[in-house]
This record gives C-alpha cells, sequence and structure tokens, in this order.
C-alpha cells in the first residue's frame, strides 16, 4: 500500500518534539513537505526526513498533492491553514486549542465535512497511559458515580519549551489568542469531558496574568465547573509553577477515590471505601521537560488508513474549547456562564 503524504505546517517545538518525529516513527507516512516562515527550519526536517521546504502554506498546498496536514502553527492560523488544507482535499490534525472562536471551530467542522477529510484535533492526554487506565476503572463502575473532582495542569510557561524562547508567540496575544488556558486548560476541560463521559453546563472563572511581564495573556486560571450529571469540580492552568510541575487529576466517587499522577511510583492510585488500594505503574505522563511517546500521530494515521471518524474529532474540540471560552466569559463578565 502506498505511504499517507503528510506536510507539516510550522516547525517549532510541537512540530519537533512531538508531530515529526512520530511521523517519522510511523512506517505508513511519508513526510513530503515542511513549512514554517523562518525558511531554515523548514529545510533543516527536510534535510532530515527528505521532501520540500516552504516558507508559506498556500504555496506548498498548490506545489504538493498531500494526503494529511498536521497543523502546528500560532493558535490563530489554525483554523485558515486547517480549512485551506481540506479545501485541497488533505485530512487535519490541528493542535490544540483547535481555534481562537467557536464560529472558526464550526468553520473548521463544516470544511472538513464539505470536503469528505477527517478533522482531528491533538487532544492527547486521552492517550497517556495513565488517562487510559483511570477511564477503564471509571468505566468497571466499581467506583460508582463520581461526584466532585480536581484537575490541573501548571508548568513554568512556554518560554523554556518553545523554540523562540520569551520572544515566542505565546506571549503576543494577536497570536496566541489566549495564554495558559489555551496552552494547558483546553486539555483538562477535554479530559474531564472525556473521563466522566459528560458535558460541562456551567463554568465560573476567575482568568488573568498574575507574573509573566510584559505580556497581556493569561498566565493563570481558577475554574469552577459543574457538570451535566451534577459532579462539580475544579480545573487549574498555570505558567507559574516554577517549582513542581503538575498534570494532576483526583476524582472523588461513591465508592471511593482514584487519583491520577499525583505520585512519583504509581500513576494511577484507587482508594476504595472499603479500605481496598490498588496502584497501577503506568509510565509518566508525557510533560514539556519529559518527551514520551504522544500516540496522537499513530491515533490520527489509523483513522485514516481504516477510514474511521477520529475519536478526537473536531466536534470534540469544539466542545472542550467552549468550556475556555466560558471561562473568559466569566473573568470579563463576573457571572456563572452556562453552557
Amino acid at each position: 500500500m502506498s505511504k499517507i503524504k503528510v506536510a507539516v505546517v510550522g516547525c517549532g517545538s510541537i512540530a519537533k518534539h512531538r508531530h515529526i518525529p512520530e511521523y517519522s516513527w510511523n512506517s505508513n507516512v511519508e513526510l513530503v513537505a515542511f513549512v514554517d516562515p523562518v525558511l531554515e527550519r523548514a529545510e533543516h526536517y527536510a534535510k532530515l526526513h527528505g521532501g520540500k521546504a516552504y516558507s508559506s502554506y498556500t504555496e506548498m498546498l498548490k506545489q504538493e498533492k498531500v494526503d494529511a496536514v498536521s497543523v502546528c502553527t500560532p493558535n490563530f492560523l489554525h483554523a485558515e491553514v486547517s480549512i485551506a488544507a481540506a479545501n485541497a482535499g488533505a485530512h487535519v490534525l490541528v493542535e490544540k486549542p483547535m481555534a481562537s472562536t467557536a464560529e472558526e471551530a464550526e468553520a473548521m467542522i463544516e470544511a472538513a465535512k464539505k470536503n469528505g477529510v477527517f478533522l482531528m484535533v491533538g487532544h492527547n492526554q486521552r492517550l497517556m497511559p495513565p488517562h487510559v487506565k483511570a477511564k477503564e476503572i471509571l468505566n468497571s463502575g466499581k467506583l460508582g458515580k463520581v461526584l466532585t473532582f480536581r484537575t490541573s495542569f501548571g508548568h513554568p510557561g512556554p518560554e523554556g519549551w518553545s523554540v523562540d524562547g520569551r520572544e515566542s508567540w505565546f506571549f503576543r496575544k494577536e497570536e496566541a489568542t489566549m495564554g495558559a488556558m489555551g496552552d494547558l486548560g483546553v486539555h483538562k476541560s477535554d479530559l474531564i469531558r472525556w473521563l466522566l463521559a459528560d458535558e460541562v453546563v456551567q463554568v465560573a472563572a476567575f482568568v488573568g496574568t498574575l507574573h509573566k511581564e510584559g505580556t497581556d495573556v493569561d498566565d493563570n486560571s481558577t475554574c469552577l465547573l459543574r457538570m451535566k450529571s451534577g459532579a462539580t469540580g475544579s480545573l487549574v492552568a498555570s505558567w507559574t509553577y516554577y517549582k513542581g510541575q503538575d498534570n494532576s487529576t483526583v476524582l472523588w466517587c461513591e465508592n471511593g477515590v482514584i487519583k491520577i499522577d499525583t505520585d512519583p511510583n504509581d500513576q494511577v492510585i484507587v482508594e476504595l471505601r472499603d479500605g481496598t488500594v490498588e496502584r497501577y505503574k503506568l509510565g509518566q505522563i508525557a510533560t514539556n521537560e519529559k518527551q514520551t511517546h504522544s500516540g496522537v500521530i499513530d491515533e490520527f494515521i489509523t483513522s485514516i488508513l481504516e477510514g474511521q471518524k477520529p475519536r478526537i474529532s473536531g466536534e470534540e474540540g469544539l466542545r472542550s474549547l467552549q468550556v475556555i471560552l466560558a471561562a473568559f466569559e466569566s473573568e470579563a463578565t463576573g457571572k456563572v456562564i452556562s453552557l
């Protein structure tokens, strides 16, 4: 079978650490094009993996017949590039947040439908082994109904991660549109929706810039969520966890508690009301400091090969984005926002 021809648009850190290596490890993929406005970055990967380098995605789509495109650009371009790729007949994997507004996200979903291609959003937290195991345990019913929860994602900020450091687009609102909430918070809104198989119906939030100087994007947010089931909990996203990076979730249920990534040795711990404790070693959740195989690329390629709509679809990405947008609205209005 001929290989799936893939173009990567945006050659920054997420492409460097996740998309490009994971495509190169997949035997069903041929990397044919790399796009970055800093042409040298695209050329670097073209030399490493073959294919051509471009500084313009529009030029690339004119010149190349690609089967799939990874959109790894600054957030404000996600919709524009995804829609152009779909219109060129390519399946699309877009980084999160999938778009800057719900209207953009809806236009992306519509473009994929119209062109008969798949749209997948890079919500990798669903694919991390500790989260997969936690979902399996919740689905077994042994813990009963989830009543309350807390989930947080914090690290020292993108300056240590982005290829441009403190000069990164992450800190420029016109390009990022949102800060820690778009970078980390949307991962957790997606995770909690998926783990609980439930939807967020109300959001109250404090979102602001507490410590990153010279930027007008948010670096911290604390949100209260109410789910359709009635479960309530907190969601925290932070770029100021200078010591003690965190990507943990705790769910208090009728029959006990499940703790995810709260312990350095056992990534999932179940404590039942009858005194039983179960501990699972599943490997660390991938972080900026410790890159592990995210599984996102394999998931995307498998969906194309099997002709099956991606599980992490555009519609799923939109629902997770709407939670984050509601948090910004709550901060702006001082009100609880209903979804």
